[in-house]
């Protein structure tokens, strides 16, 4: 087994696993990173957790848990991860419903000690029932891009590079290479890139568009994302059921991360380009829900954002609860 305790100064892996109601699917992960063959510790971070994830959480020993007492977001959970994160230590980032294969890690560490360049390694996700492939690798979002994403989605899959955002031909995920950024699912960063890029962004992004913007400021630091195909996750993803509020939040932050690189003009373009994405699906409620907020920026508060973080954090380990000030 090599899913190490939290004290164990042989781990190269830190995954960090940021919960929040995930006492169905914590225990598949945790399993899977006992098949893992890369010796790795487990840092499970709790955004607040109404159901049983804190008790599930306390079943893995070896594991450390952080209860935020609070919502977060994924970026907020991932910073306090981070804190707990030793020297030399790369970073796994894993959502709490997937599993990864054996020798998933081995091979994302192995595209990171090949190439000091690369800062962040990406598996192929695929379904946790079934063998269909998510399209996860991203290039960077552009006007063309988004309109072609909202006129088209996934129909006309081999469409040009510069009406789409989403790498969707089967060639772009049979063989490794460097995209812009990938779906934050499942990612490891290296330990030089975590220390060169720093935080992630938790006050702009609560959820969604965080691992595009770490990837661009990754990239500014002259790193690369590599996706390596041999390294397997099997995720659940959320698919169709994301609710509305959560639908409208990912639109708004491809906004904003948009608009913190261009200038207004190209960015009431990038907005009108995506608001045709919610305009030409009216027959769904989520997207009825969503255009108005889109357009109407003054609504944009309404959508879900972190908790502030408490003054303390519990932190509970294999030989004792303490709790920390943060």
């Amino acid at each position: 087994m090599t899913l190490l305790a939290h004290d164990d100064t042989s781990s190269r892996v830190a995954a960090i696993i940021v919960t929040y109601n995930s006492a169905p699917t914590l225990p598949g992960l945790l399993a899977s990173l006992d098949a893992a063959t890369a010796p790795v510790r487990a840092i499970i971070v709790d955004n607040g957790s109404a159901d049983e994830t804190l008790t599930v959480a306390a079943r893995e020993p070896r594991a450390l848990t952080i209860a935020t007492g609070a919502n977060l977001g994924y970026s907020g959970g991932i910073n306090v991860g981070r804190r707990y994160v030793r020297d030399g230590e790369h970073i796994a980032i894993l959502n709490p419903d997937l599993t990864v294969e054996p020798g998933a890690l081995e091979r994302l560490l192995q595209a990171i000690d090949a190439d000091p360049a690369v800062g962040i390694a990406v598996p192929q996700l695929r379904g946790l029932d079934h063998d269909g492939r998510f399209d996860s690798l991203r290039r960077e979002p552009s006007v063309t891009r988004a309109l072609g994403d909202s006129i088209f989605g996934n129909r006309w899959r081999e469409r040009p590079s510069w009406l789409a955002e989403t790498l969707r031909a089967d060639r772009d995920y049979g063989r490794s290479h460097d995209v812009a950024w990938a779906g934050g699912a499942a990612l490891l960063i290296s330990a030089g890139c975590d220390r060169r890029v720093g935080e992630w962004d938790s006050a702009t992004y609560f959820l969604y568009s965080e691992e595009t913007d770490y990837a661009r400021r990754a990239r500014d630091a002259g790193y690369s994302v590599r996706y390596v195909p041999e390294a397997i996750a099997r995720h659940e993803g959320s698919g169709s059921g994301q609710p509305a509020p959560l639908v409208a939040l990912i639109s708004v932050n491809r906004i904003r991360y948009f608009e913190r690189l261009h200038g207004p003009t190209r960015t009431a373009l990038f907005r009108g380009a995506v608001a045709v994405q919610h305009l030409l699906r009216p027959h769904d409620p989520r997207h009825r829900h969503s255009l108005p907020i889109v357009l109407n920026r003054a609504r944009w508060r309404t959508l879900p954002a972190g908790d502030p973080e408490p003054a303390t954090l519990s932190v509970h380990s294999a030989s004792a609860s303490i709790h920390g000030e943060s």
